[in-house]
């Protein structure tokens, strides 16, 4: 996210009535409801996810236990069951 001016944007008459309100300080302003993004959706993060869940879960149908792949992976045994337990479920 970055910031834009406001003078650069904004028509005078609601600067200065957004200033009655906030002088100086930062606003967020959200998007509008139809413009939201769900988490993902910028990125291939979530296709990789799910690639990196999938293979864990092979490699535990494979044997592997949870010891093995919490090191193997890089994630707390506690992650490695929650994948494993939610894969199951799929």
């Amino acid at each position: 996210m970055s910031y834009r001016n406001a003078d650069e944007i904004l028509p005078s008459d609601l600067l200065e009535l957004i200033q009655q309100y906030v002088d100086g300080d930062y606003l967020y302003i959200p998007r509008k409801e139809s413009r939201k993004r769900k988490w993902g959706e910028n990125t291939a993060i979530k296709q990789e996810l799910e690639e990196r869940n999938t293979a864990i879960y092979e490699d535990y149908m494979l044997g592997l236990s949870m010891e093995e792949l919490a090191a193997k992976y890089f994630l707390s045994e506690k992650s490695i069951q929650r994948v494993v337990y939610q894969k199951r479920r799929a």
